[in-house]
């Protein structure tokens, strides 16, 4: 037990070296520690930034910075713990004039495992945790998205005045209860095949990125064609993405196709945020994606059972009730949600090649 003078100095250096329960790094170097001050009774004041909008260790810090400050300074019993969060990001959208964050692309080796279902969940857990959030619906042969969130309304086009005075020709994305969507669904008839060869692919999912407002993200998702195709190789060359989200059922023929997907984005040099087990239970099985994660070397994000109210919501366009109090399904959606966000600001903290974007 300590016996040190308090004041803002010594209060610091007891602070800086306490190590967070979930990136396991020093308050100092993670930079979490923003301010602590002591005012004229003795009662402290500690503020810490925290870089992801759901952090699931919150009460096991503040027990950790209590307890600290108390065994240093015996006689401080006044300590109030203040949390911020700033969603720290590596600008993804940079070089396309994108003001996000964090671009996210959510692939799968095979069709069938419920990979859109999983993108748009992802989005609205995202909000749900109060997040600004947008949702790409990539898979230009078989867009699903507009279908599960409930809309029928088109883009529309809006003039723009440029930084150098011409006018720009921007599309506004349909915006369902806050989240910001933009699919070819909204471009072509429900029943109308989309037939295109590569450079055309790569055309439209530049103008949904470009030459959409997106305004400013934190998070902007992206449901991608299912298989190994174009769009990764466009989405590497366009962005800087912030990861790859890999889902896959449980079953071992899905698990096979999960590792194909696993080394694309690796040779694209995406990097591989985790992969999530989707319509886990007793029909599938459960925990072979968890499994085949540790032979990867990669993070398992999560589990997400075959609920019957996941494929009812997603039928009828209510997929954001699935996050919402009372849903059978929202403690899983927002784990998983929870724990990308944590692979993405933990890749940041361990290798901070750029200063993080401050929420403006």
């Amino acid at each position: 037990m300590g016996n040190s003078e308090i004041n803002e100095m010594n209060l610091q250096s007891c602070l800086k070296e306490i190590v967070d329960p979930v990136f396991e790094k020093t308050l100092s170097a993670s930079g979490f520690l923003k301010k602590a001050t002591v005012g004229d009774a003795g009662q402290v004041h500690v503020q810490i930034e925290l870089p992801v909008p759901s952090y699931p260790k919150q009460s096991e810090l503040s027990e950790l910075i209590q307890n600290s400050i108390r065994n240093q300074f015996p006689e401080c019993q006044d300590v109030e713990i203040e949390y911020t969060i700033n969603i720290r990001g590596k600008q993804s959208g940079g070089r396309l004039g994108l003001n996000v964050k964090n671009i996210i692309a959510v692939g799968a080796g095979k069709g069938g495992v419920g990979k859109s279902t999983v993108a748009a969940n992802l989005a609205y857990a995202f909000k749900q945790f109060g997040a600004r959030v947008g949702l790409v619906d990539a898979d230009v042969y078989g867009p699903s998205i507009p279908h599960m969130v409930g809309t029928r309304e088109k883009p529309v086009a809006q003039e723009f005045q440029g930084k150098d005075g011409q006018t720009l020709t921007r599309i506004i994305p349909v915006e369902v209860e806050g989240l910001k969507v933009m699919s070819m669904a909204f471009f072509v008839e429900p029943e109308q095949a989309v037939i295109w060869r590569g450079p055309m692919l790569h055309k439209a999912i530049t103008q949904f990125l470009q030459d959409t407002e997106w305004g400013e993200l934190d998070y902007l998702i992206i449901d991608m064609p299912p298989g190994t195709g174009d769009v990764s190789l466009t989405l590497s060359q366009l962005l800087d993405l912030a990861g790859a989200v890999v889902v896959c059922s449980p079953q071992q023929v899905a698990l096979l196709d999960a590792v194909k997907a696993v080394q694309m984005f690796r040779q694209v040099k995406i990097p591989v945020l985790g992969i999530v087990e989707n319509m886990s239970g007793e029909f599938f099985g459960r925990g072979g994606a968890q499994a085949k994660g540790e032979e990867l070397q990669i993070p398992f994000l999560g589990e997400i059972p075959m609920i019957t109210d996941i494929r009812e919501k997603s039928d009828t366009g209510d997929i954001s009730q699935l996050v919402e109090e009372g849903s059978e399904s929202r403690a899983y959606l927002l784990k998983v949600a929870e724990n990308t966000a944590i692979e993405i600001a933990r890749a940041l903290i361990e290798n901070p090649s750029r200063p993080p974007l401050e929420i403006l």
